[in-house]
Parts: structure tokens; sequence; C-alpha cells
């Protein structure tokens, strides 16, 4: 099941892919990762879904990343009398904590810790944005506000406040029952939502104990500001452009998403364009030329990976979709411009040995005839360095801990076997040779780069660079230094 790209797929599965035929079909058209989101399917839903792709990795032999997406606090106005409102340009609005049914006039907002952060001026938007008030007076339980942009209000619509750092947690009492649940079950990424500082990330994982990598979902202004701060305490991200352009003017969303992809790639950390890729998929067979573009874009950029919503979890067409994406990313990183463009955004500090080896294994690479890097990660760390290079030739990662193979699925390049531990470097050359060979990156005649740290098991010791020939008698070596 070697991939003949290096960007990765995240496919959402949901009603339109919950059985196991359609989610195996899904992986072999491509996907690489699968997302189960929290916002949507009982618990129950969520196990047998888990389960199919559990029972898919071990029927392919080819490690599956899982990534379960929590949901986050969901700000909501109450109902209305009528079911709905038309709202105009220039009157008044009033949001309060009164629980009676709203009018014309007014509409409860449950939420006390937004009026408690609000102040005269902010913006808020509803319904994603259709509807958008200013508040020009307000106190601990109510806000007083002009309609700036008028449209049909109705039961339950969904609240963004962009101009203000709200006082809110991340993890609402849902998600805290439902990382619980996943991290139990056995993912292997979690996508924290509502994130707006760094200590939102830190306390999803003081609850995860490890058990599951963090992805921050970036799709708040206050995110953008503290991206910095957010990325360092992350194991990943996730650049989520529609709440992003909600809450930001649209225009400002292209540059943003170019700047995190860029800074996530230097922190050699792992980063997902979602949202909207190609959303007319849900109910068309073929794409639309934007659509089209849009995941090229990412995918110059030097993201990690690209992401399908609802297109794989709702829509009349998920395997075409996902096949859709692939041959996109085929076709891109064929074209030269592709090299050229992430060859020149090469950044990020290199300050250790693991550093200046993966560096070294990189350029060895591309300046004489080697057909594959090959490394072995305890922890993964390596492996992300040297996919951060985005080398010319592939990436074969090998780790005796099934749990960093499935997580570095999501990483760019990274083609991940389970390989028995070895404690001798000469013992390690001779199974990344055998790993080459099995997996057909690499014929007798050929020769790989082999990554390894001395002493062995101990994460973050990548201090030793090898190139070796894929010979016969080395593959059958039955002496070990």
């Amino acid at each position: 099941m070697r991939r003949l790209r290096n960007v990765k797929i995240v496919a959402t599965l949901g009603p339109a892919s919950s059985d196991y035929d359609t989610i195996r079909a899904l992986f072999e058209a491509g996907a690489d990762v699968f997302r189960l989101n929290m916002s949507h399917g009982e618990h129950g839903d969520i196990a047998k879904r888990h389960e199919i792709i559990r029972r898919i990795e071990d029927d392919l032999g080819r490690p599956i990343g899982i990534l379960a997406d929590l949901q986050g606090p969901k700000l909501r106005v109450g109902t209305f009398a009528n079911g709905e409102e038309e709202l105009t340009e220039g009157q008044s609005f009033r949001l309060d904590l009164d629980k009676a049914e709203g009018d014309s006039n007014r509409v409860m907002l449950p939420h006390r810790e937004i009026f408690e952060a609000l102040e005269p001026g902010a913006s808020l938007l509803v319904n994603d944005g259709k509807i958008r008030l200013k508040v020009d007076e307000c106190g601990k339980d109510f806000a007083n506000c002009t309609v700036v942009v008028g449209g049909v209000i109705s039961n339950r619509k969904g609240v963004n406040v962009p101009d203000v750092v709200l006082p809110l947690a991340a993890l609402s009492e849902k998600d805290r029952r439902d990382l619980e649940f996943v991290c139990e079950l056995g993912v292997d990424w979690l996508a924290l939502s509502f994130v707006q500082r760094p200590e939102d990330v830190s306390e999803a994982r003081d609850l995860a104990k490890g058990r599951a990598a963090i992805l921050s979902k970036i799709e708040k202004p206050a995110a953008v500001k503290n991206f910095d701060a957010i990325l360092e305490v992350s194991d990943g991200i996730m650049v989520a452009r529609g709440d992003l352009g909600v809450e930001l003017p649209v225009q400002n969303v292209p540059p943003i998403q170019k700047r995190l992809v860029k800074k996530c790639r230097n922190a050699a950390k792992p980063v997902i364009v979602a949202t909207q890729m190609l959303e007319s998929m849900i109910d068309s067979p073929v794409p639309t030329r934007a659509e089209v573009s849009d995941v090229a874009t990412a995918i110059y950029e030097g993201a990690d990976a690209v992401m399908l919503s609802a297109e794989s979890a709702a829509g009349s067409y998920p395997i075409e979709a996902v096949q859709t994406m692939d041959n996109v990313a085929r076709e891109v990183e064929s074209d030269p411009t592709y090299r050229e463009v992430i060859e020149s955004n090469r950044g990020g500090l290199r300050e250790t040995v693991a550093d200046a080896i993966v560096s070294a294994a990189r350029e060895i690479a591309e300046t004489t005839d080697i057909k594959a890097i090959c490394c072995f990660s305890q922890s993964g760390t390596t492996a992300l360095l040297v996919g951060r290079e985005r080398p010319r030739v592939p990436i074969l990662v090998l780790t005796p801990l099934v749990g960093t193979a499935r997580r570095l699925s999501l990483s760019w390049g990274l083609h991940c076997v389970i390989s028995r531990g070895v404690d001798r470097f000469k013992q390690a050359v001779i199974n990344a040779v055998r790993a080459a060979r099995a997996e057909e990156f690499a014929l007798e005649t050929d020769q790989i780069v082999v990554t390894a740290g001395v002493p062995f098991n101990m994460p973050g010791t990548t201090n030793i660079l090898r190139v070796a020939p894929c010979e016969e008698r080395l593959i059958y070596s039955s002496d070990p230094e």
C-alpha cells in the first residue's frame, strides 16, 4: 500500500462511510488518516468505526492513523416564539439571559461568560456570520446591539465573538467525557476545538496523559494572534478555514494559511489544511476548478495533509472525493515548480546533532544515486525532522512502536513500517535494507541512507548516518555487531 505522493489525506467518517467495505475502499483510494467527528454520532457509533479501522489495518498490514475531533463549547442563541425572526439593518436587538422565548427585539444567549467579556464596539456574528451585530451597551447579563447586517435568525443558531478572548475553557464537559472515551478506545490524535491560548492545549494534554497526540485547531482570531505559543505546546495543527473565514474577513484567510503552514513546517510539526476543500463533491461526482486549485495550493505550500469533511462523511461520492484528492496531489508533486517552491521554503532552526544528521541525509540522497532515506525512530521525532527537509527521495520510517507509526501517518512523506527493536547499528542497517527491498523502495543494486541513534531505544539521540548498499549478502547477514 505504498502511496505515490507525499502529502497525506484525512477523510472524515460518517453516515456515508460507516461500514467495512466503504472504509476499506476509502483507504485503498488514498485516505491515510480517518477523522472521527465527536460533534456527530454516539459513542457506540464511534467505537464501531474505530473497530472497523483497526480491522482494516490488520487485514492490509499498514498502520492507519485515527483522529478524534472534539466538538468544543458551542455558543448558541435560544429559541424564538415564532421559530424565526427577520432582523433588518439598523434596528436594535438585545441578547440577554432571560429564558423567555425570543421575538424581533430580543433573544436569550445562555452564556454569561460572553456578557462578562464583551465591551461596547465588539461584534457578534450569528449563523456563520450571515447576521452581524455591533454591541452598543452591555452588562453582566445583557448586550444591547445594533444590527449591522440583517437576515433571518432562528432557533439555536451559533454565535461567534471574534473581537474578544472569551473566558471559556476549550473543553466542555461533553469534550472531557469524549476525550476519555476515545483515549480509552486508542485513537492516535485528538483535535482540540475553540483553542484561544496555549493553556487550552496544556489542559487537554494533561487529560490525555500521553495516550494521544494533541492537534490544535486554529479557528479563532485569538489563536492566530497566539499561534507561536500554541504551536510550541501542540503536537500538530489544523488550519480550520471555515470558522476562520467567519470570524475574520475572508480575504485574510489565505495569507494566514500560508504563514501557519510555513511555521509548522519549520517546527517539524504536522499541519492539516481543512474545511470546504472539495465541498461540491458532497452532491457532485466532480469538483469545481476552484476547489481543485484550493487543494493544489495547500500542497504547493507544503502542508502535511489535506482533509475531507462532509465530502466523505455524508456526501454521495466519498470514494470519488478521496480519489480526486489523490489525483490532484500526484499531479502537483510531479510538477517541477512544486520542487522549486518546496525547496525554496526550507527553514527552521538547525541547532542539534539530529538536525545536522537529517539535513546531511537529504543532501547525500539528492546529490548521489540514493533510492530512499531510512530512519529508525522511537518517538517519531527523527522521522518528523527528516520530513521537514522535504527530500526528493522517499522516507522509510522503521519503528518498533505501532502507536508511533500510526501517529506519523499524518506527516508528509513518511512511510512507516513496524520493525522489531534493535540494539546494534549493523542490525539496524540490515533491517533497513530488508524493509527497503520488501516495500519496493530499492533493488539489490541500489543504495539507501540509514539514520539512527546510538544508544538505541532512546528518543532524540539521532547521531549516526550511513550509506548502505541493498545487497543480498547484507540482507541475509547473521552476524550483527
